[in-house]
C-alpha cells in the first residue's frame, strides 16, 4: 500500500491541476479570463472551456440576465409650473460588454445600480421640468418614458450596459399641492360638465322645435287632405241625393222625414210643441204624406 501512495498523491495533484484548467460558462453568464491581472479574453459561448491554472489565469463570471432596478423611495421632481411630483419608476437593464462593465464597476452590481439610478434621476428631471402636471400625469406620459429610456441608454452604453426599458409606476402629487390640484381639477370638470349640459339643452330645444314644426306640417297636410276628401265625399253625396230625389221625390221626402224623426226623438225626455197638422207629422197620419185634417 505504501508503494502506491506516491502514485495516488501524484494522481490527486494531476486531477487538481486539470480541474483548475477547466471552467464552465452557463447560458446566462459571461466569463472574463484574467492573465496576471489583465483581461485576456471574454467568453460568452456556453459550454466547457480551458485555461491555464492559477495564478497564471483566473476567471471572473458576470450575470448577463435582465436585471431590474426599482426606486426605493419616490423621486421628488418639479414640473414647469413649479409643482412637486412624487414619481416611482423601474428600469430593466443588462450587461452587453462584460469587459467595459468590469472595468467600470468590477463585480459590484450595487455600484452599477446606483450609477444607473443617478442617471435615471437626471433624465427624469430633464423630461419633467419642461412639462406641466397635466402633461406628466396623462397626455405625455409615454413620451416621457421614451425620452428617459433614450437618454439613460445613451449614457449607459459606454459603461457596458444596455437599458432595455424604463417605466413610471406611479405619479403622485406632493402633499402640499394635492389639495389645490384636486380643487382645480374639480373646477375644470364642473366647467366641462356645465358646458356639456348647456350644449345638450340647446340641442334638445332645437330638436324639440324641429319636431313640433314637423308635427304641425304633418297635421296641416293631413287636415287639408281630409277636408279635400270630405269635400269630394259631400259632393258625391249631394250628387247621389239629387239623382235619388229626381227619380222619386216622394220617397226622398219620406226618407228625410224619417231622419228628422230620428234626430228629434233621440233622447228619452225630448219634447216638441207642434201642431198635429204641421207638415212635420204628415207621414204619421198617412204613408203617402197627405194629411187627413181639413184646413179651415
Amino acid at each position: 500500500m505504501q508503494r502506491f501512495f506516491p502514485y495516488l498523491v501524484g494522481l490527486v495533484i494531476v486531477l487538481a491541476v486539470a480541474s483548475s484548467c477547466v471552467f464552465v460558462v452557463r447560458e446566462r453568464d459571461a466569463a472574463l479570463v484574467f492573465a496576471l491581472g489583465e483581461v485576456r479574453e471574454t467568453v460568452t459561448e456556453p459550454g466547457l472551456h480551458f485555461k491555464l491554472p492559477p495564478p497564471f489565469e483566473n476567471i471572473v463570471t458576470l450575470d448577463r440576465r435582465l436585471q431590474t432596478i426599482e426606486s426605493r423611495d419616490p423621486e421628488r421632481i418639479q414640473t414647469a409650473e413649479k409643482k412637486n411630483l412624487l414619481i416611482d419608476s423601474y428600469v430593466k437593464w443588462r450587461i452587453i460588454d462584460p469587459r467595459l462593465y468590469y472595468v467600470t464597476f468590477g463585480i459590484n452590481r450595487r455600484a452599477a445600480e446606483e450609477r444607473l439610478s443617478a442617471q435615471i434621476r437626471d433624465a427624469l428631471n430633464a423630461a419633467v421640468n419642461v412639462r406641466t402636471v397635466k402633461q406628466v400625469v396623462s397626455s405625455e406620459r409615454g413620451d416621457i418614458m421614451r425620452e428617459v429610456l433614450a437618454n439613460v441608454d445613451r449614457r449607459a452604453k459606454p459603461l457596458g450596459v444596455e437599458v432595455v426599458d424604463v417605466r413610471l409606476i406611479r405619479i403622485d402629487f406632493a402633499p402640499e399641492i394635492s389639495e389645490s390640484v384636486y380643487r382645480r381639477m374639480e373646477a375644470e370638470r364642473k366647467e366641462e360638465a356645465n358646458r356639456l349640459r348647456a350644449t345638450g339643452a340647446a340641442d334638445s330645444e332645437r330638436i324639440r322645435a324641429q319636431a313640433d314644426r314637423e308635427r304641425q306640417e304633418i297635421l296641416s297636410k293631413a287636415y287639408a287632405d281630409a277636408q279635400e276628401i270630405k269635400g269630394q265625399g259631400d259632393a258625391q253625396a249631394a250628387d247621389i241625393y239629387a239623382r235619388a230625389y229626381g227619380r222619386n221625390p216622394d220617397f226622398y221626402s219620406f226618407y228625410k222625414s224619417l231622419e228628422s224623426y230620428q234626430s228629434a226623438f233621440s233622447g228619452s225626455d225630448d219634447t216638441l210643441v207642434l201642431s198635429p197638422k204641421s207638415d212635420f207629422f204628415k207621414f204619421w197620419s198617412d204613408a203617402s204624406g197627405k194629411t187627413r185634417y181639413n184646413t179651415p
